[in-house]
């Protein structure tokens, strides 16, 4: 509290020579309350730890307190405020676990996504090379990787076997959904004496890996659970955003492109449909559609689908432009084409073939209105999550990594890390999962900018408008509509 408490001291306002600055009157602004979410520690459930040094490993560093934290909101609407922090990740000057007794074992799981090797790489080589760890083994095939036999039969990992792996895409440990037990699991981690486990997934992964924590500490095993969230959707709650996620979107540019060289190309009327990952929540569509420049019509899953108004604005722009692109997230359109029962083996419902269906839809329509167009239609979904990662990812991830070494080292628990304001946090993995998945603002904005990138008709805004038109008019006196 005593650091959140300093980083809202007010420094004097600075301006350029020439500016003018209007300077807050700091009596009407006031932050009445900040709330440090608290990340459970092994030596809280009973364990005392080795309570070593930290020193041998980082002696040069600057150790992070336990008191520093990184204010949740920096964003302030109206006088009063409050607000939640998170503890700082970092390196501790105290370790609960000696380096030289430490076991540990990581794991991949759920979908592919850029970067998950680049995790891999930089927890074994931190464990190794700067902490000292001797064994760290690699769970293969995700969680079920712990309980089954055969071709998923752990491995060793050391620093110089995984020193090229983030040059590949995909998880050299492998992936899988499900097949999680949490029992055995507990025991492996027992047999193998393993003290620390590191889980790379997403939400759902994340739910099973606090879990896994909790039956720890219920049968007196002295076991640090740590996360590092994964996901190409970027739907995690609270952080920044997700790993992997800004080279998904640069992938993604690459067929929105091919998509504008096929619709110009093709005549008469060319339109090209692209469909991309976003079950929940459209933040690749968006993010894609922003950095090319090239989409005419956004369709994400937080915004219904208007083909009254969406079919005309192609119409309009293959009048202007002699061709059209579109984006499609995938899990857009459920409230046209409904929403499905049956769920994958991680629990998802399957979702229905949106791409597929307006493509018909566009065809129908051209077809209606007597005019030819040639559609071409773009599914590069598994393309844009099993490529490397970019510059900005990888350092991300060795962010993250690193975060999730020191906590676990510490003796923190059934947590996970993250960018909170471009600063590493750690995240109690409960409040993770309360705010996940996450859906991008219909009316925030970066759906703003995409409707002003593209100029296609605003579903939600329309409504909105009209509502308020209508708002207006109940609430006008006589005179008023005289007038």
């Amino acid at each position: 509290m005593r650091r959140a408490a300093q980083l809202l001291r007010r420094t004097a306002p600075y301006a350029l020579p020439g500016a003018t600055v209007a300077a807050c009157d700091a009596d009407k602004f006031t932050v009445e309350k900040v709330t440090v979410i608290k990340i459970p520690h092994l030596r809280d459930q009973g364990f005392p730890g080795a309570n070593k040094s930290n020193v041998a490993a980082f002696g040069y560093a600057k150790f992070v307190s336990d008191d520093d934290c990184v204010l949740g909101d920096i964003v302030v609407n109206g006088p009063s405020h409050t607000t939640k922090a998170y503890t700082r990740a970092g390196p501790r000057e105290k370790l609960h676990f000696d380096p030289k007794d430490s076991r540990c074992a990581i794991v991949t799981c759920g979908g592919l996504c850029p970067g998950l090797n680049t995790v891999v790489k930089n927890l074994v080589e931190i464990l190794e090379s700067r902490y000292g760890v001797e064994r760290i083994y690699g769970i293969r095939g995700g969680y079920r990787g712990f309980t089954s036999v055969g071709w998923d039969a752990p491995l060793e990992l050391t620093a110089d076997g995984v020193a090229n792996i983030h040059r590949e895409g995909g998880t050299m440990l492998g992936t899988s959904r499900g097949g999680f037990e949490a029992e055995k699991i507990v025991e492996w981690l027992r047999a193998k004496r393993v003290n620390q486990l590191y889980v790379i997934g997403g939400d759902g992964t994340h739910r099973g890996a606090y879990k896994l924590a909790e039956l720890c500490w219920e049968k007196g095993v002295d076991v640090s659970v740590a996360g590092v969230p994964k996901t190409i959707d970027n739907d995690i709650g609270i952080i920044d955003r997700s790993f992997g996620f800004m080279t998904a979107v640069s992938e993604a540019t690459r067929a929105i492109e091919a998509a504008r060289t096929e619709a110009e190309s093709n005549r008469p009327n060319g339109i090209g449909v692209v469909k991309l990952m976003g079950r929940s929540a459209g933040f690749l569509a968006a993010f894609a559609t922003l950095a090319s420049q090239d989409v005419d019509l956004c369709l994400v899953p937080e915004v219904p689908i208007v083909l009254e108004d969406a079919l005309p604005h192609l119409e309009r722009v293959v009048d202007k432009k002699g061709h059209a692109v579109v984006v499609v997230a995938e899990g857009a359109g459920e409230e046209l084409l409904g929403a499905s029962a049956e769920k994958d083996a991680g629990g998802n419902k399957k979702l229905p073939p949106i791409g597929a269906w307006l493509t018909k839809q566009i065809k129908a329509y051209f077809k209606g209105t007597n005019r030819e167009v040639t559609v071409k239609y773009i599914d590069p979904s598994y393309m844009v999550r099993s490529v490397p990662a970019d510059a900005g990812d990888s350092y991300l991830c060795m962010l993250l990594a690193h975060a999730a070494a020191h906590g676990a080292m510490a003796g923190y628990t059934g947590f996970t890390v993250g960018l909170v304001k471009n600063k590493s946090v750690m995240i109690p993995i409960p409040e993770l999962a309360r705010t996940s998945p996450r859906s991008m603002n219909a009316r925030g904005r970066t759906w703003e900018r995409v409707v002003a990138v593209t100029n296609q008709p605003c579903a939600v805004a329309r409504k909105e408008v009209a509502w308020a038109a209508g708002q207006h008019a109940r609430t006008m006196t006589a005179k008023d509509r005289a007038v």
